[in-house]
């Protein structure tokens, strides 16, 4: 932007004011001028006025980045305790860092008296529905639909701030406060734009909510339970691909690669039954051809099984395409 444009209105204000301000012959002399050494009187009580021209407040923030060097392609972050006495989150920049409110929004505001952006705009929503029964009517437009997901750029600042400090609730919470803007826009927008635009990052953002509501889990040694949070994880990502015709895009997701390496890692933590590593065996065995071995441990695992039909091997019963 040129602001020196003989366009500009302020600037032609300029113009004017000069043309039209008085010349000095013209202007009243001031009466109480100090020599420019001379220290500005003060009124009784009053405590000496420091001469502060030709200098600034030093906000330069350099002092901050001391020693925390920007490392391209790492998520560098921190903790710190503010002015308030409360932690803030800061994550560092190529140019400066951001700052991050560790609870509420982010940024510290509170749009219309309440957290979010979003949950005005539900409350809207269920203000819409307490009136006229239904949802129907109740729309979005493309300026609200854009604020949300301004505002949904500072919760995933925030849940990837959290998630490299392993601090899993509150990526719990904040991805689950982004996939309800997804919801929101997805069903209200009134343009079909805005109704697109943020699925793209649906699988991320389930992907992301599921480890880190497993790795409470893991922490916890509820290993079962992690394993079935990942399934579900899963689970929702391939009801993602096919509700908008891309199976075959499911084979060939980062986010779905993300999940099964960590189920592995689950899994190995699991106790092994007796079921689980006779089935183990057999596969190794058919792998490489020994059938011999293979209808041994066949036999083996179906006794087993004879004796205890409960012990059938969980291997067996897995779904091809979650694992």
């Amino acid at each position: 932007m040129n602001d020196e444009s003989p366009h500009n209105p302020q600037n032609a204000r300029h113009r004017h004011d000069r043309h039209n301000r008085p010349d000095r012959a013209d202007r009243p002399e001031r009466q109480d001028r100090q020599h420019p050494d001379e220290p500005t009187p003060q009124r009784d009580g009053e405590k000496p006025i420091e001469r502060t021209e030709g200098r600034m407040p030093n906000k330069d923030i350099t002092p901050v980045l001391r020693g925390w060097d920007y490392e391209p392609g790492t998520i560098n972050v921190r903790k710190v305790s503010g002015l308030d006495g409360m932690p803030k989150l800061q994550m560092r920049l190529d140019l400066g860092l951001l700052q991050m409110e560790m609870i509420g929004r982010p940024d510290g505001l509170r749009p219309h008296g309440c957290e979010s952006l979003l949950d005005y705009f539900e409350g809207l929503l269920s203000e819409h529905k307490r009136r006229n029964g239904t949802d129907l009517g109740f729309q979005l437009t493309s300026s609200q639909c854009q604020s949300l997901r301004e505002e949904a750029v500072m919760y995933y600042n925030r849940y990837l701030s959290l998630f490299v400090l392993e601090e899993f609730p509150g990526v719990v919470r904040d991805t689950a406060r982004n996939l309800r803007v997804l919801d929101l826009c997805g069903k209200f927008a009134a343009d079909e734009q805005d109704r697109l635009v943020l699925e793209q990052y649906r699988p991320y953002i389930t992907m992301m909510n599921a480890r880190a509501n497993a790795s409470i889990q893991f922490k916890d040694s509820q290993y079962k339970a992690a394993l079935a949070t990942v399934e579900r994880g899963l689970a929702d990502i391939k009801d993602f691909f096919v509700r908008f015709g891309q199976e075959e895009a499911y084979g060939q997701s980062n986010e779905v690669r993300v999940l099964k390496r960590f189920a592995r890692e689950i899994r190995a933590k699991l106790p092994v039954s007796p079921a689980v590593r006779l089935q183990r065996k057999l596969e190794r065995a058919v792998k490489q051809e020994d059938y011999e071995e293979a209808a041994r441990l066949r036999d083996k695992l179906n006794a087993l099984q004879r004796v205890n039909p409960d012990a059938s091997a969980p291997e067996a019963k897995r779904d091809p395409n979650v694992f």
